[in-house]
């Protein structure tokens, strides 16, 4: 299915056929010539004169699923009471682009017809009152269209509205249950399928064991093959590679056959199996799966989500752990792993397949990939269930290469710091209650995230070099209260 974004332009008749037809004109060049800097195609559907133009065009929206967003934008003056019950009915997300066609203002040209045609600065306003008092989620984007940076924003938005579509369709296959007596791998299914869209089941280990007991020596090779080929080989234990790949092609089939894109599993819900899952659930979240641990399906999902926002919709994200601090005067640095599920699409250099005892879970020695993270400027997303509503805290960080080899950690590695001071950026995680499971993300940002929680409508909590604790527990204290009585 084609994925589209559809613009429409705001005017009124008032200003007579040649202004209309300079802004349809007007219209459909910039459509065109923005489709060539953004990831998908910007459609011009129309220029609106009438509340019922906007009505119709807002009822198409809604259906057509190849529509994945509405950019609106008002070239003219356009009065925004016959916007408002098109907009209050609008279901997909929403980008108000408050821009004008000429950059400058023409010294010797401007007159009152070239005011009445270049209103964008008046009509914009007008258009931003309306989506105010509607209360609307909305994304606001300001400057000349033509601007690197602003259509850098525009793109980075379509990338989120990818990732709240995948959203609205994503389900999740919950191998077996949670790890016991773990609080932050809980959640509210219902709440979550309400405001996600996610559906999460669960299936039993024991009928992966029988997909897993189907799987041909046929199979086995082929994927073996696609192994060799992406990652290097650092063990002559090639049946605890093959049998990662069993694993794999087995999660793989009972996923397809479901239509899931996301999947959890625990060390202690493995009967019938001889390894947790390794190399078979990483190289399953290279190919776009949304993983989670311990059953913890809310960061399965997200990582899903946020793969889908990255470039060529399997960006650079990955289910991540936080294991131990670097805390030495100068050199404070937080090192991020897992037993063996970290997504190899974060590799600094070309992974290699290990194997390695893991000393849990009593199986046999699992097959695992082995690397060091990238470096790079990332963020931290922990998605966590607040009882009757979910919060979304975003940390902005820096991977850096680690500063030891670490030889006897036989697990894919990160390394970051947070910008500013160390213990206060910790502190102020804990305060927001943020997990020990996250998904770091390389190729979507803070505001990208920003812009995904407020289409999805939950609380966004964003730390930065400047957050301090005591203005965050204030915040928190204030935004408690503010989402209990939105309810």
């Amino acid at each position: 299915m084609k994925k589209e974004f559809w613009l429409v332009i705001g005017s009124q008749f008032l200003y007579g056929p040649e202004v209309l037809d300079t802004v349809e004109k007007r219209g459909k060049e910039m459509a065109t010539e923005l489709s060539f800097h953004l990831p998908y195609a910007l459609v011009y559907k129309m220029t609106a004169k009438t509340g019922k133009e906007l009505s119709d065009f807002v009822r198409e929206a809604n259906y057509r699923p190849e529509c994945l967003g509405v950019v609106t934008w008002c070239h003219t003056f356009s009065p925004s009471k016959m916007w408002l019950n098109a907009l209050d009915g609008l279901q997909k997300p929403w980008c108000h682009f408050a821009t004008q066609y000429n950059r400058d203002i023409p010294n010797e040209e401007i007159d009152m017809d070239f005011m009445n045609l270049n209103q964008a600065a008046h009509g914009d306003r007008e258009h931003g009152f309306i989506g105010a008092r509607l209360r609307k989620p909305r994304k606001v984007i300001a400057g000349y269209w033509k601007d690197e940076t602003v259509q850098k924003r525009l793109a980075d938005w379509m990338r989120v509205c990818i990732g709240a579509d995948a959203s609205r369709n994503l389900k999740v296959m919950r191998f077996g249950d949670n790890m016991r007596e773990v609080a932050v791998t809980e959640g509210d299914k219902i709440e979550a399928q309400k405001r996600f869209g996610w559906e999460v089941n669960t299936w039993p280990v024991g009928t992966l064991v029988e997909y897993m007991d189907k799987v041909t020596d046929k199979e086995i090779d082929d994927l073996m093959a696609a192994y060799h080929a992406a990652y290097d080989f650092a063990t002559d234990d090639v049946s605890a590679v093959r049998y990662q790949a069993r694993e794999e092609l087995a999660m793989r089939r009972m996923m397809d056959e479901e239509g899931c894109g996301a999947f959890t599993n625990t060390f202690q819900n493995l009967y019938g199996m001889r390894q947790l899952p390794g190399l078979a659930s990483q190289h399953l979240m290279a190919e776009g799966y949304g993983y989670g641990a311990e059953g913890d399906w809310k960061v399965g999902a997200m990582t899903a989500v946020m793969k889908k926002m990255g470039e060529k919709e399997n960006g650079s994200s990955a289910f991540m752990e936080v294991y131990t601090y670097n805390l030495a005067p100068g050199k404070k640095y937080s090192l991020g792993a897992h037993m063996l599920e970290v997504c190899p699409s974060i590799a600094a250099g070309r992974p290699r397949v290990e194997v390695h005892p893991l000393g849990i879970g009593s199986r046999e020695d699992p097959a695992r990939l082995v690397f060091e993270g990238k470096a790079g400027k990332a963020v931290f997303v922990s998605l966590i269930d607040m009882g009757g509503r979910f919060r979304m805290i975003c940390q902005d960080i820096e991977c850096v290469k680690p500063i030891l080899d670490m030889p006897n950690l036989p697990v894919a590695r990160v390394m970051w710091k947070t910008p500013g001071d160390f213990e206060t950026a910790l502190e102020c995680w804990i305060i927001a209650g943020g997990s020990h499971h996250t998904v770091l993300g390389y190729d979507v940002t803070a505001e990208m995230m920003r812009d995904w929680a407020r289409i999805m409508g939950i609380e966004f909590v964003h730390l930065t070099k400047d957050t301090r604790a005591e203005e965050l527990e204030h915040d928190l204290m204030v935004d408690d209260f503010v989402w209990k009585f939105q309810g």
